[in-house]
């Protein structure tokens, strides 16, 4: 398995980005998705997670209302809609698949597979 990320960039508070993990592997709907984000000098942060056919989603507290987790089962792809973004938004963003498939895991441990991340930078 394996996940590309990507639609990471420089933004402007109050803008709007989206990012892509592109996956190739076996068989992605039997995935559920997260995604995570780590600043500099911090831990690694949950912040958005799917469930494998995209009913089930839920989100840290932090970005709920801003972001929006979703997936296309037809093209091995989940998304990150990120509106409204704001300074302390900037982090690298990785991607994860958890093989289990069920429910929105929130714990790094949960997930088998990691993308190699992208820099999401908001700043005026």
């Amino acid at each position: 398995v394996q996940l590309v990320e990507s639609g990471g960039g420089v933004v402007q508070p109050g803008d709007s980005l989206k990012l892509s993990c592109a996956y190739s592997g076996s068989t992605f709907i039997s995935y559920a998705m997260g995604w995570f984000r780590q600043a500099p000098g911090q831990e690694r942060e949950w912040v958005a997670a799917i469930n494998w056919n995209g009913e089930e989603t839920d989100y840290a507290r932090s970005v709920k209302g801003r972001f929006t987790i979703s997936r296309d089962n037809t093209k091995n792809t989940a998304y990150l809609q990120m509106n409204s973004l704001k300074p302390e938004d900037t982090a690298v963003y990785y991607c994860a698949a958890d093989s289990y498939g069920v429910g929105t895991p929130d714990k790094s441990s949960d997930y088998d597979y990691w993308g190699q991340g992208t820099q999401v930078t908001v700043s005026s």
